[in-house]
């Protein structure tokens, strides 16, 4: 029998699948309209490859069966959960003066690391430092894009701007528009996507405290530069390349940033805290 504390749960991850689902949809919009501009004023328009962490497709009518049923039968828990909060203090410091970068690439770049190394991925934030341990063994692909990236500081000055804290607990980062829709012009394969273990009845599996795994679009091989960062234990399908992991230092700043809320009081919406990306590095160990 599923209790209310995992309806809630699955209630509240099929809201952040559906909200992903949508922003593909208004991306898709978005891109047919730059086209169109694209052939009346013969400019170029800067495409990239769009990369958030998205999932199950729901139907309208599924969205309308989730609702009423939200309106139906809402729980004590589920309404403390969404209820708008005053916003806590910005734990975090000004940004180093820079403007993110605009850069696009039509291909991923060339094989360049040694997948037998050992690299890390250090971001320097206005919140703090997080040093992930990157898996270039079991994500190849990824890691390489990411230093191939970190080298052309495609991530320095870009804003962290997604913050969930409601039946999954990550914060999102890697678009340089800093709007959710951003990424450097290319895509990358899914890696790693066994490691987590077998889904469960739900269809998911758990991405442990301290996991980094790529974003993506909701199918197969759309991965591109945004990446989330997961804080708490959180369920979601087995479709985000996991390629790193956060040290407890690390941890500790994410904890930090996931405890000034975010924007919308709602669970799911721009971190609060003014967390941005000064510097980005990958190197080897």
């Amino acid at each position: 029998m599923v209790t209310k504390d995992q309806r809630r749960r699955q209630l509240a991850r099929e809201k952040f699948e559906r909200q992903q689902q949508r922003r593909v949809q208004m991306r898709r919009k978005s891109r047919t309209r730059n086209s169109v501009i694209a052939a009346v004023l013969a400019v170029v328009v800067i495409g990239g490859g769009t990369a958030w962490a998205a999932g199950a497709f729901d139907s309208s009518d599924s969205k309308k069966k989730d609702d009423a049923a939200n309106a139906a039968t809402p729980s004590a828990s589920a309404s403390a959960s969404t209820s708008p909060t005053a916003k806590a203090p910005d734990p975090c410091n000004k940004a180093a003066a820079g403007k993110p970068s605009t850069a696009q690439w039509k291909t991923e770049p060339k094989m360049a690391i040694d997948k037998s190394a050992k690299y890390t991925f250090t971001l320097q934030t206005t919140c703090g430092s997080i040093p992930i341990a990157l898996d270039a063994a079991k994500a190849p692909d990824t890691v390489n894009s990411f230093k191939f990236l970190a080298d052309k500081g495609f991530f320095d000055h870009s804003k962290c701007h997604r913050l969930v804290t409601n039946g999954i607990y990550v914060l999102q980062c890697g678009d340089p528009t800093g709007q959710g829709n951003g990424g450097p012009g290319y895509t990358i394969p899914d890696e790693n996507l066994t490691s987590l273990g077998k889904a469960d009845a739900q269809g998911t599996v758990t991405y442990p405290a301290g996991t980094v795994a790529m974003a993506n679009t909701g199918q197969p091989h759309t991965g591109g530069s945004q990446f989330f960062l997961v804080y708490k234990d959180s369920p979601l399908a087995p479709s985000y390349t996991p390629f790193g992991t956060i040290d407890a230092a690390g941890l500790k700043v994410l904890t930090k940033i996931a405890g000034a809320g975010e924007s919308t009081g709602q669970g799911d919406g721009a971190p609060n805290a003014t967390v941005v990306i000064d510097k980005a590095t990958v190197s080897k160990s």
